[in-house]
């Protein structure tokens, strides 16, 4: 079955200088001689590939060739817009299929016109990431790459963008292929081993083999692993929550986190009813800060809701701030709220120092149970102090890395779930190996390692796997 065509406005919605509708599929050449009239000062080149005349209105076009002139509805006659258009002939596309870029003025009024008058021609608007899929499905990129496009788009540091860009360039991939070749180096004795039973000592040499494996395969999959688990902040950020009851200084800590009067200050407790959310970036690592609402007991209904936004949003955060207040001993709404969040990931906040007198002797009496968080003291007011809790949010997202990452490589959660899966089975080769088992079973161990690193390439995905990543992506890529 002939794939259908599907066209998408790319840009985002607005007003601004340009706006891009993208075509791709067989009928895709057809739709943009339907819409467009070439006003260049050239002639047709001879080189141009001439599509079949299904209608009147079609043109020859040159493949990655920028033509100038407008759209116009094929019905009425009405210029619609003046345009520049560009044509990519199949397999030399990013769809590996015909592709259109009509390259308009960006305004809702004349791209609709325009996206209208492409899916009046045959055109069906593309789901989420259909373009990329379609180009991972017809072979020009693997699943890797197809992920490393959303998360180029995504990507909201230049750590996060350069190993998006890393995997686009097919670094994950090639490190992926290099371990199955070993696998499958592997498999090719192990068979042998089967076909050949009286021979198998002389064709399975444990004593070499296993080290090769230790050195080649499961060193590999450890370094990934260890990549995800110690950079994937770089590039999925952290959410960090910041709490205590009223008036400890928590939108103020807000402000001077962001360095800029996000939320309202004033000295009356309750001011920050509703959650206010803001990204910065501290050393490379994304962070989106949320402010809320003063947890306490209260019966005002407005408070209410804001708490209970509050509580949603610590339950989901990677990172909460507990701010307690330097000028006074800890109370007993200080006390519940590290009884109701200790189990999350906490720096303890030591907030207003500049109303100790005498900071060098200063000593916060706490519970025995919060000497193991760690702590920073600072003054949210004067700005005095925020460089170090900075640092305590590096050390508590990147744990102990004990290196600079390069962000060469950085794994997604899925991909650390295959790699977990492939490491099983790998270590059970190993197993099967030191305890001469039969190859049989030995084999059925490494091919299942080898379907879990083809899962991360997209050798044979299933189409739930399928689904989840590309609905990620916007219409449009």
């Amino acid at each position: 079955m002939e794939p259908s065509t599907i066209a998408a406005i790319a840009t985002p919605p607005g007003a601004g200088g340009i706006g891009i509708i993208k075509i791709s599929g067989p009928e895709a050449v057809k739709i943009a001689g339907a819409v467009f009239r070439n006003r260049s000062n050239h002639s047709q080149p001879k080189t141009a590939k001439p599509v079949e005349p299904k209608a009147p209105e079609e043109r020859f076009f040159r493949s990655h060739y920028l033509y100038y002139g407008h759209i116009v509805d094929p019905v009425t006659r009405q210029n619609i817009d003046e345009v520049l258009l560009t044509v990519m002939h199949a397999p030399k596309s990013y769809t590996r299929e015909d592709v259109i870029e009509i390259q308009a003025h960006s305004g809702p009024a004349v791209l609709r016109a325009i996206f209208d008058l492409v899916l009046g021609q045959g055109a069906r608007i593309a789901e989420p990431g259909e373009f990329t899929k379609r180009a991972y499905l017809n072979g020009r990129i693997d699943l890797t790459q197809a992920e490393a496009v959303i998360d180029i788009i995504n990507a909201r540091t230049d750590s996060a963008l350069q190993a998006a860009t890393n995997q686009v360039d097919g670094k994950l991939k090639s490190i992926v292929e290099s371990i199955k070749n070993e696998l499958s180096d592997l498999l090719v004795f192990i068979e042998a081993g089967i076909d050949f039973p009286e021979d198998v000592e002389d064709i399975l040499p444990t004593p070499k083999i296993i080290p090769r494996i230790q050195s080649c395969v499961v060193q590999s999959i450890e370094d990934l692993i260890h990549r995800y688990q110690a950079e994937h902040v770089y590039r999925d950020g952290l959410n960090l929550v910041i709490i205590g009851r009223p008036n400890v200084g928590k939108s103020s800590l807000m402000n001077c986190l962001v360095q800029k009067d996000r939320a309202i200050v004033t000295a009356t407790p309750g001011t920050t009813r509703d959650l206010i959310e803001e990204g910065l970036q501290i050393n490379g690592i994304p962070i989106n800060v949320i402010d809320t609402a003063g947890l306490h007991d209260t019966d005002d209904p407005i408070e209410t809701i804001g708490i209970h936004k509050a509580e949603q949003r610590i339950a989901s955060s990677n990172l909460v701030l507990l701010v307690v207040d330097a000028g006074e001993p800890l109370i007993a709404d200080d006390l519940q709220i590290y009884r109701k969040h200790q189990e999350k990931n906490m720096i303890l906040v030591v907030n207003k120092m500049d109303l100790v007198k005498d900071t060098d002797t200063f000593r916060l009496e706490v519970p025995e149970n919060w000497n193991g968080i760690a702590q920073a003291r600072l003054s949210a007011l004067y700005g005095e102090g925020i460089d170090t809790l900075k640092e305590l949010i590096v050390q508590n997202a990147i744990g102990d890395l004990g290196h600079v990452p390069d962000h060469s490589i950085i794994p997604n959660l899925r991909h650390e779930n295959a790699l977990k899966k492939c490491q099983d089975a790998v270590h059970s080769v190993i197993a099967g190996l030191q305890n001469n088992q039969p190859v049989e079973l030995i084999a059925i161990d490494i091919k299942e390692a080898i379907e879990w690193l083809d899962s991360i390439v997209g050798t044979k995905p299933s189409a739930d796997v399928l689904d989840q990543i590309f609905s990620q992506f916007c219409i449009g890529k």
